[in-house]
C-alpha cells in the first residue's frame, strides 16, 4: 500500500529530477499510468470498524484482478472522514483537488455523504457510495457520476410490511430515533405495511442518540400491539433489544426491524435478541457457494469475519472492475464507463443484483431470525426490491 509519506517522497523526487533535467518525462508518465482511487471513510471513532471492513472488501475485489483496474496499476489515497459532516466538503476536496483521484469511494455516515455528494456533483469525479443510505443521493440529487452499491434507508423496510402481515401481525407500533435515517426507514415501513393491510397504531421516537427507552416501552405495553417494528443500529440497537426483553415485551409482542437492528450487535444483545425478525440485503448465514467462498477468502486474507459492510465494499470493487474492464482502463471515457456500470449484473455474496436507472441496487431482501447469536435466513421477504427514486432526473 502506498502511504501518504511515500507519495510525498515521490513528489519530491519528481521536483528534484525536474531541477536537474533528468528523467522527468518517464517519472510523470509512470505516475499517470496508475488509476488513482481515494477512500474517504471513517478510520477513527464509532464507525471505524465499518470503514476498515469496506476498504478490506474493496481491496479484495481488486486483488482478485491481480490488483489492477482494466489492466492498469492502482494507487490509493486515504482520508479519515471522522464521521464528521462539518468536514465532509473539505475532506472530499482534498482527494479530488489535491490528490487528483479518478474515483472517490465513501462513505458510511449519511451527513458526511452529503458533503462528498456536493463535491462529486460540482467536480464530476466518479463517486461510489459503499454504505450511506441517504435518499436524496439517488433521488432528487441523482447524478450520472454517482453510484451506490449498498441500499437506501427505506429499502430493507420496504420488504418488512408484507412479511409482518403474512405472520398475522396486523397492528404495529413503530419506534426509532428522530433523525434522517429513522424517518427514511419509516417511509419504507409505512408504505409496505399499510399496502399489505396492516395498521400503524402509533409512531414513537426519541432524540438521537438517546437510549433511555423505558417510558416508551411502558407506552408500548399499554398499547398492546401485535408487533413492534423499529430502526436502530449499533450500541443503541443492542440496548433497545436488551431493554425490550427485560421489560417482558418479547413474551407477547413480536419485534421486527430493519436488518441493522441485529447487525454486529448480537454478542452485546445476548439472549435478548433471540427470535427477533429483520429484513436485510445480506446475512452471514446465506447458504450459497458464492457467499461461502467469499467468507472463507476474506477470513484467510484479513484474519477476521466479513460482515455486510465488507460485502458492500467488495461489491463496490466489483462494480468498478466491470466499468474499468469495459473501457480497458480508460476511466476518462465516461460515457462508456457509466454505461457499463449501469448495465452491470453483480455476482455478489448477497446474491446477484443489478443497478437501477437512479444508480441504486435492485436486490433481494432476506427475512432473518436471530437464533443463538446468528441471523438465520428463513426466506426471501421480497425479491428485486427497488427504491422508488422519487425525483430522479438524470442529466
Amino acid at each position: 500500500m502506498t502511504t501518504r509519506r511515500e507519495i510525498l517522497t515521490r513528489s519530491a523526487a519528481v521536483i528534484g529530477a525536474a531541477s536537474s533535467g533528468l528523467l522527468l518525462p518517464q517519472i510523470v508518465h509512470a505516475q499517470s499510468d496508475k488509476v488513482r482511487v481515494g477512500f474517504m471513510l471513517p478510520y477513527t471513532g464509532t464507525f471505524a470498524q465499518l470503514g476498515v471492513a469496506i476498504e478490506n472488501g474493496f481491496r479484495m475485489a481488486l486483488n482478485e484482478q491481480g490488483g489492477k483496474l482494466g489492466g492498469r496499476e492502482v494507487e490509493f489515497f486515504k482520508v479519515d472522514d471522522e464521521s464528521n459532516p462539518a468536514k465532509g466538503i473539505e475532506n472530499a476536496n482534498r482527494l479530488v483537488q489535491r490528490d487528483k483521484v479518478d474515483v472517490l469511494v465513501g462513505t458510511v455516515h449519511s451527513g458526511v455523504q452529503m458533503g462528498i455528494h456536493k463535491v462529486a456533483r460540482d467536480s464530476g469525479v466518479l463517486s461510489l457510495i459503499p454504505n450511506a443510505g441517504v435518499h436524496v443521493a439517488t433521488r432528487a440529487q441523482c447524478s450520472p457520476n454517482v453510484f451506490r452499491t449498498s441500499f437506501t434507508n427505506s429499502q430493507p423496510t420496504l420488504a418488512l410490511g408484507k412479511a409482518m402481515v403474512d405472520r398475522g401481525h396486523k397492528k404495529a407500533v413503530w419506534i426509532t430515533w428522530n433523525y434522517a435515517a429513522g424517518e427514511e426507514a419509516f417511509e419504507g415501513f409505512e408504505q409496505s405495511y399499510t399496502a399489505a393491510g396492516g395498521t400503524i397504531v402509533k409512531k414513537l421516537g426519541l432524540p438521537f442518540p438517546n437510549v433511555e427507552f423505558q417510558a416508551l416501552l411502558t407506552e408500548i405495553a399499554s398499547l398492546k400491539p401485535d408487533a413492534v417494528a423499529c430502526f436502530f443500529a449499533g450500541g443503541g440497537a443492542a440496548k433497545f433489544l436488551r431493554d425490550f426483553h427485560a421489560a417482558g415485551l418479547s413474551k407477547n409482542i413480536q419485534l421486527y426491524g430493519s436488518g441493522f437492528l441485529t447487525e454486529g450487535v448480537l454478542e452485546a444483545a445476548g439472549p435478548a435478541a433471540d427470535g427477533v425478525l429483520t429484513t436485510m440485503h445480506y446475512s452471514d448465514a446465506l447458504d450459497t457457494p458464492r457467499n461461502k467462498k467469499f467468507r472463507l477468502d476474506y477470513a484467510k486474507t484479513f484474519k477476521a469475519q466479513p460482515d455486510v459492510y465488507a460485502v458492500q465494499g467488495y461489491d463496490t470493487g466489483l462494480l468498478l472492475i466491470k466499468g474499468a474492464n469495459a473501457v480497458k482502463g480508460d476511466l476518462s471515457n465516461k460515457k462508456a464507463l457509466y454505461a457499463a456500470m449501469e448495465g452491470a449484473t453483480i455476482d455478489s455474496p448477497r446474491g446477484q443484483w443489478t443497478m437501477s436507472k437512479a444508480h441504486n441496487p435492485i436486490q433481494d431482501m432476506y427475512l432473518r431470525k436471530v437464533e443463538n447469536k446468528e441471523n438465520k435466513v428463513i426466506g426471501i421477504a421480497q425479491k428485486a426490491v427497488a427504491d422508488p427514486a422519487t425525483g430522479c432526473r438524470m442529466g
